[in-house]
């Protein structure tokens, strides 16, 4: 069986990292989980470890400071690519994605080359979300795919399986995205470069505990990107 390794961006996740880690290796031994920290000061790397002492398929990456989910998900592939996994994904902390889900993504992942798990492939499919933050994710996907051209209803997300050679064919140093123009961006390279892409149609629940780390910055920088990326593939940039 292929090596598989889950990609766990967090900051303050110590209520959720104790329940969503051993679910994804309760899902088969090809499965390992990478956790990137940025110096969660609710002891979220603390018990990490811990879990890491019964089971060495747990990983761990500690940052000095908060440095974004961007340069998070950019350390962890490149931690994929040193050590051989052969499919990346990317997943939320929150318990926002259903660990379950993996290996129907992994099963995706055998036609496709990036496997998106998505909330509007499918009408939408959103549960316990304000009806603001609803319409501001969906009609970010409307625009991005309206200005970009990228036929991918949900290029915010961010839950998503990579085969290696997508990650090995994109210049990781020079993407420097944070937030959710992060999943824009690498998706956008992916589909540019003419890697298979498809989605699959999830539920995403809304987290139960910990803050969301949406902020105004990471609207405006999502704003903005797709504008660079469009422009950067009129000069056949990617």
């Amino acid at each position: 069986m292929k090596r598989s390794l889950v990609v766990i961006p967090t900051y303050n996740e110590s209520d959720n990292i104790p329940q969503i880690v051993p679910k994804i290796l309760s899902l088969g031994a090809h499965f390992e989980v990478l956790v990137v920290d940025d110096n969660s000061p609710d002891g979220t790397a603390g018990l990490v470890r811990l879990l890491r002492e019964s089971d060495q398929r747990v990983h761990l990456i500690e940052r000095s400071e908060k440095l974004g989910l961007g340069t998070a998900y950019v350390e962890g592939f490149k931690f994929a690519l040193a050590r051989g996994y052969d499919f990346v994904f990317e997943m939320d902390a929150d318990l926002s994605h259903d660990p379950n889900e993996l290996p129907r993504m992994l099963k995706k992942a055998e036609l496709c080359d990036l496997v998106i798990g998505s909330r509007y492939v499918s009408g939408v499919n959103v549960v316990n979300w304000p009806m603001r933050r609803l319409m501001l994710s969906f009609m970010a996907n409307v625009y991005t795919r309206y200005i970009t051209g990228m036929p991918v209803r949900d290029a915010t997300g961010g839950f998503k399986c990579y085969r290696r050679v997508v990650l090995e064919a994109i210049d990781l140093d020079s993407v420097h995205s944070n937030g959710y123009a992060f999943q824009i961006e690498t998706t956008f390279i992916a589909w540019k470069k003419g890697f298979r892409v498809c989605e699959i149609p999830i539920v995403f629940v809304d987290r139960r505990v910990g803050v969301s780390k949406m902020s105004k910055n990471i609207i405006y920088e999502a704003a903005w990107l797709v504008w660079k990326l469009k422009f950067k593939s009129l000069f056949h940039a990617f």
